[in-house]
Formats: C-alpha cells, sequence, structure tokens
C-alpha cells in the first residue's frame, strides 16, 4: 500500500551535525499541497530529515514536500492519520542513527520552536515522550465550545488510559527510540491519539508535557480543525 522515494532513511539533503541529525521529523500528509512546503522548509531549518507520509493526496502534496527537500512515502490510498503515523514509524526505524522522532501537522499549525524545545528536554533524559499541550499557557486561541469539546476528550482519554494529561489529542509529540519502537497504532485515524496515551501509560514511559501553541488560521480551521473535526474527534474517542 505505500511507495517510498529511498530504500533506506540514510538522511536528506542538508543533514548535519546537531540535535535535528538524530532526530527524524514524521509528517502526515493529504492534501495540503498549498503549505506542505514551507512547512517543511520551516522543519528543515531546525530538523534536516523529514519524512512525508502522503495518504493518498491527489493535489500534489507529494511533490511539493519532496521539492522542499523532504523524503516521501506515499500510501496509494488514503487509510487515515494514524496509519500515516504508522508508516512514518516504520520508515525512519530502518535507520539505526534515528535517536528521536517528531510527530507534525502538514497545515502549519505547529511551531518548529517548540518541537526543538521538547527534543532538547529528550536529550537531557527528562522523559521517553514528550506530549504538547495548548492548555499549559495562554497562547493558544480557543473558543469556548472547542475547548469544552476538547476537554471532554481529555477526561475520557485520562480516565481510560491511566496518563494524566492536559491535551489528548495534540499531533506534536516527541519520543525517543524505545518509545516508537514500543508503539503499534492499529486504529487508522484520528482516535490513533488516545491509542498512543494508552500505550504509553501500559508500558512504563516516562512522560512529561510541554506547553505549544497552536496556530489556527483561517487556512487550518477550513482543512480539519473545524469545530465539527474536535466533535468528531470526541466521538471517535469514545467509540475507539
Amino acid at each position: 500500500m505505500e511507495r517510498t522515494d529511498t530504500a533506506r532513511p540514510t538522511g536528506t539533503r542538508g543533514a548535519g551535525a546537531g540535535p535535528g541529525a538524530e532526530t527524524w521529523v514524521v509528517v502526515p500528509l493529504y492534501q495540503e499541497a498549498t503549505v506542505i512546503g514551507d512547512v517543511v522548509r520551516g522543519l528543515r531549518a531546525v530538523f534536516p530529515r523529514v519524512v512525508c507520509v502522503d495518504d493518498g493526496s491527489t493535489d500534489g502534496s507529494a511533490a511539493a514536500a519532496r521539492a522542499a527537500g523532504a523524503v516521501v512515502v506515499r500510501h496509494c490510498v488514503n487509510l487515515g492519520q494514524g496509519a500515516a503515523l504508522q508508516t512514518g514509524f516504520d520508515y525512519v526505524l530502518r535507520s539505526p542513527a534515528t535517536r528521536h522522532v517528531v510527530t507534525f501537522d502538514a497545515d502549519g499549525q505547529h511551531r518548529v520552536a517548540d518541537a526543538a524545545a521538547m527534543v532538547e528536554r529528550l536529550r537531557r533524559g527528562e522523559a521517553d515522550v514528550v506530549f504538547g499541550s495548548r492548555f499549559l499557557d495562554s497562547r493558544t486561541r480557543l473558543d469556548p465550545m472547542r475547548r469544552a469539546v476538547l476537554r471532554g476528550a481529555v477526561l475520557y482519554t485520562n480516565a481510560t488510559s491511566g496518563v494524566r494529561l492536559t491535551d489528548a489529542h495534540n499531533g506534536l509529540r516527541a519520543l525517543s527510540r524505545p518509545a516508537v519502537e514500543s508503539l503499534r497504532i492499529t486504529h487508522p485515524r484520528m482516535a490513533h491519539a488516545s491509542e498512543i496515551v494508552s500505550q504509553v501509560g501500559r508500558s512504563g514511559l516516562r512522560w512529561v508535557e510541554h506547553p505549544v501553541e497552536i496556530l489556527y488560521t483561517d487556512y487550518s480551521r477550513k482543512k480539519g480543525q473545524s469545530l465539527l473535526n474536535s466533535v468528531n474527534i470526541l466521538v471517535e474517542t469514545l467509540l475507539g
């Protein structure tokens, strides 16, 4: 179900020494041709190794990501964000040089500086998994209804996973290699976020949360950060 630009993740153009040299960023990608080039270029200024898992896009997303310097792995059909993350994990673990993995959304809502700070916490040995949280500071602007829906997902995930988070459905995460090796995502769509939390809880991995800013724009809301999408996340979480 997938095609890959390279047989083995030996690096990408411009990779060198420094924190980013041992880190891969996994970006699930679907119909984001308008913005993915800027997202990849922003990431590669800090993290040279970026793999975009194109989940059956038909709008030129894969070509735009590749032109910006990312490795591209392609699903022939749309399988869902959870499936794209697992494909990305499988890909980057092929390289023995991989020490850290960041998951990063394709629509421009995450900040590279937040991702870099989260990886630094891994490098200092503070945790095996660093979860991003938009609720640890006041930078992220949320309308009351969206905040309530996301809080509902947090309450359910905390009650069922044994992991006490403030933000259970944030796509920005930093994980050590052993943490990624311990995960196996089986929920292909949005319920994968709760599945990751549950697996972290069962595994005994050390985890922390890190304050991050989510940049809600007209584009990101249109592409999937609407209130309806937040409700869908909650429904998938309850049914997953």
